[in-house]
């Protein structure tokens, strides 16, 4: 199972109206690098949630509920259903991120723009291990 992060505004799109909705379809996204990280998402993957804008910090965990499939608003793009899983008992900040020497080389600090990015193992263990 692979671990993905996915950034939202929250004012659009927040976890708790995940929560509220049990899932959503992820869409909206463009950037041809995001698109294919949304292409290699399947079913089962974990998800964690990224709220970007005020909060930039990691806020939840979700679930791929499907694989990828083709928006069906543009053929070119992708996009995937997401399902809540649960809130982080305490947010994971940029900041925090930023000033941890072992997350130097993760797509959010390399690539702060980038909206769907993969989350290698010993990133995701640290995240999870900071939100406790």
């Amino acid at each position: 199972m692979a671990c993905w992060l996915v950034k939202s505004d929250p004012d659009t799109y927040a976890l708790s109206d995940l929560q509220r909705d049990g899932t959503t379809r992820w869409d909206g996204v463009s950037n041809p690098v995001a698109v294919k990280h949304i292409r290699s998402i399947q079913k089962g993957d974990e998800i964690l949630v990224y709220h970007t804008g005020d909060e930039k910090s990691v806020v939840g965990v979700a679930r791929a509920a499907s694989g990828s499939y083709a928006d069906p608003k543009n053929a070119k793009l992708a996009v995937f259903d997401l399902e809540f899983v649960r809130a982080l008992a305490r947010p994971v900040t940029l900041a925090t991120v930023k000033a941890d020497p072992r997350f130097a080389t993760f797509e959010l600090v390399r690539v702060p723009r980038l909206s769907v990015m993969p989350v290698p193992p010993a990133i995701r263990e640290r995240l999870l291990a900071l939100s406790k």
